[in-house]
């Protein structure tokens, strides 16, 4: 079986559902039971929905990725970029007491804090100051221009709560004996909007679980559930188990980073041009093959080149070479190293699941061509090489390169491409920041700190009566959306 990006792959029968129509939505977002009442800002996926869906911004996204207005009803943006001016809506906190300026101001300030020492906190990096300039009109300033800024401001961490609760568009409960959260959408009177009298009628609640991928999948084709959030390629396999005419599987075409990270330098692994061999050794069509899955950008660079504006580097780091000619020049390095004392070997992290098995063994066989053993990394053992599956937040180069900042400590880092990053950041020629971020790009490779595998994989199954889901590039289903199929 083929899937396709965007795939929709719409089916002749239908099931209604167990909602049928009436009753709440059921969603389960594969993970752990406990995971959509997370708190901080280290979020799970479903932690991500449902905190997207209590607690807005500034800006939310609706359901094909697009910025949207939340707590702001309107900005604008100055002409030299550096400053964004939002002006509130007319709402409330839960306790009724008016969204102010001042209020947005101290939670996007309290946000930056405690985003610091994550990738999101280096994203944000270009956040010079944040004023109040009335009692509805609050101004961000930037240290240089970033057009994706509203993307960022709409990310589930940047919402705005007091007292440990937002102002929806959602309100929560938690069913303490099955694990599940009850969302139910506020009235639009309640969000600063017109009222509307038919609101009742309109807006369904949803129930939002987390369970295993095999129970998600289960539940879904038992006809228990309406639409599964959060598949990825490790549980990939067991979305084609279920009876299909159920519903429909839909593979958003996401963006972001697919991988193995190297976390430390073992003897064999000290030198870049080794890490290099394995990246070479890869055959990065065959192995995405081997999960029935077509229309899947390949990658071997950390920044898909692409990302810039003019690109920098061929689409192939090898320039076209086959992977015959690839292995025979990795083997050579492998062998040049290893002797009747020394053994290649990596021990790799990679999850448990279906997918994370032929991802291994895809892996031992490119590998295993040019020399190199594999060993699956037991729970508590330290890896070498750990996958990294990751959503891109924005499309800049520099979010690709933030996965990789020393002071995120996930592997091998460059510090000389953290300080260039760190000169862009109040670079104002556009051209110049750019090569500021292709030099950083170019340190990241020469020190082969990440053997890339393509882009990250993430698939949903959807039924027929589910409304409002959209497949897009930065996979995220915005639960709201959902529970008003008018809206």
């Amino acid at each position: 079986m083929r899937f396709w990006f965007p795939l929709i792959a719409a089916l002749a029968v239908w099931s209604c559902g167990p909602s049928g129509g009436s009753g709440p939505l059921e969603v389960v977002v594969i993970g752990a039971p406990d995971d959509p009442f997370e708190p901080g800002v280290r979020l799970s996926p479903a932690a991500q929905a449902t905190r997207a869906a209590t607690t807005e911004g500034l800006v939310a996204l609706d359901p094909a990725g697009q910025v949207v207005p939340a707590i702001a009803e309107r900005w604008i943006v100055t002409e030299d970029g550096l400053s964004y001016i939002f002006r509130l809506r007319d709402s409330t906190w839960p306790d009724d007491e008016e969204i102010a300026a001042s209020d947005v101001r101290q939670q996007l300030r309290a946000a930056l804090r405690a985003l610091r020492g994550t990738s999101l906190g280096l994203d944000l990096g270009k956040v010079r100051d944040i004023r109040a300039m009335t009692g509805r009109v609050i101004e961000v300033r930037l240290s240089s221009p970033m057009p994706d800024f509203l993307r960022l401001l709409a990310q589930p961490e940047l919402g705005l709560m007091r007292n440990g609760s937002g102002a929806g568009p959602m309100a929560m409960s938690r069913d303490e004996a099955i694990g599940v959260a009850r969302l139910t959408a506020l009235p639009p009177e309640g969000r600063g909007l017109p009222a509307r009298e038919d609101w009742e009628a309109v807006a369904q609640p949803l129930a939002v679980r987390s369970l295993s991928a095999r129970a998600a999948v289960a539940a879904f084709s038992q006809g228990d559930v309406d639409l599964v959030l959060g598949g990825t390629l490790i549980d990939f396999p067991l979305a084609e188990v279920g009876p299909l005419s159920r519903g429909t599987i839909q593979v958003d075409p996401a963006l972001g980073l697919l991988g193995l990270t190297v976390r430390r330098e073992t003897p064999f692994l000290a030198d870049p041009a080794r890490r290099e061999a394995l990246s070479m050794a890869i055959d990065r069509t065959a192995l995405i093959r081997s999960f029935g899955l077509a229309g899947w950008r390949e990658s071997s660079w950390v920044v898909p080149p692409e990302s810039f504006s003019i690109q920098p580097y061929p689409q192939d780091r090898w320039n076209g070479a086959s992977i015959d000619d690839r292995r025979r020049i990795a083997a050579a390095r492998v062998q040049e190293w290893a002797g009747p004392e020394r053994e290649a070997s990596v021990r790799v992290a990679v999850p448990a699941g279906p997918g994370g098995d032929i991802l291994l063994r895809e892996l031992a066989s490119a590998w295993g061509a040019i020399g190199v053993a594999v060993r699956r990394a037991g729970k508590g053992e330290a890896a070498d090489l750990e996958l990294r599956d990751t959503l891109a937040r924005y499309t800049s180069p520099r979010w690709y390169l933030n996965q990789f900042h020393c002071s995120i400590r996930a592997g091998l880092c460059a510090p000389e491409a953290d300080a260039l990053v760190r000169e862009s950041l109040s670079q104002s020629d556009p051209a110049l920041r750019e090569q500021l971020l292709i030099d950083a790009h170019a340190a990241l490779v020469e020190r082969e700190v990440f053997i890339p595998i393509g882009a990250p994989v993430r698939w949903s199954m959807v039924r027929g009566t589910v409304r409002n889901f959209l497949p897009n590039v930065w996979a995220m289903h915005p639960l709201f959306p959902l529970s008003d199929p008018t809206r």
